[in-house]
């Protein structure tokens, strides 16, 4: 096609079924996990590896919005046990987050580390921290709801589903997800009793 009028409709109608496509993957994922109607399959995961991976992943992304990631782990490897494809949804839906809806020319800081003892069990948390874009205008736990949104605008991409799904794959795998807000400052923190390296 030569035409282009033509060919940027198209393109609009490609980025636009894209984005109906991803809609309807995240509801019939987001359903799935709310009746407990998922399968998981459990394994040894290294938390630092899988981290490094994602950032490595996103650092164009994070790059094009000038967002420059602050890393801390421990030096040694830490393992949780979860399913690994959706372990890898939960941390890649907040990086997501972070690229939406951070504010451009900031710093995100990924802090992996330990709590004390629950329940007998050496506890890990993940912490990811960044400045919001826009004003925080819900509070921490309307934003685990499904369809909500922390800012008004209908020009970004989100479903309002991601922080939804994010929290529930979280706690069918034995973690808690919590939401913590400081006028700009948004944090989520992921907690999961941590697996020996034996």
């Amino acid at each position: 096609i030569h035409d282009a009028k033509v060919r940027e409709y198209i393109e609009v109608l490609d980025a636009k079924s894209q984005r109906l496509k991803q809609l309807t993957d995240d509801l019939v994922e987001a359903s799935k996990i709310s009746s407990g109607n998922i399968v998981l399959q459990w394994e040894k995961i290294n938390l630092v590896e899988l981290l490094n991976q994602t950032i490595g992943e996103f650092s164009e992304k994070f790059e094009e919005k000038a967002l420059y990631l602050v890393f801390h782990a421990p030096k040694s490897v830490v393992y949780i046990e979860a399913d690994s494809r959706r372990i890898w949804r939960v941390i890649e839906n907040l990086f997501n987050n972070i690229f939406k809806y951070a504010l451009s020319g900031t710093r995100v800081y990924v802090d992996l580390g330990f709590l004390e003892k629950e329940n007998g069990f050496k506890q890990v948390m993940l912490s990811v921290k960044n400045i919001s874009a826009q004003p925080l205008k819900v509070n921490p736990e309307e934003l685990t709801e499904r369809f909500i949104r922390g800012d008004e605008s209908r020009t970004t991409e989100g479903s309002g589903l991601g922080l939804s799904i994010a929290k529930n794959l979280t706690e069918a795998m034995k973690g808690k997800f919590e939401i913590v807000m400081d006028g700009d400052l948004f944090k989520v923190n992921l907690i999961f009793p941590m697996l020996d390296e034996a």
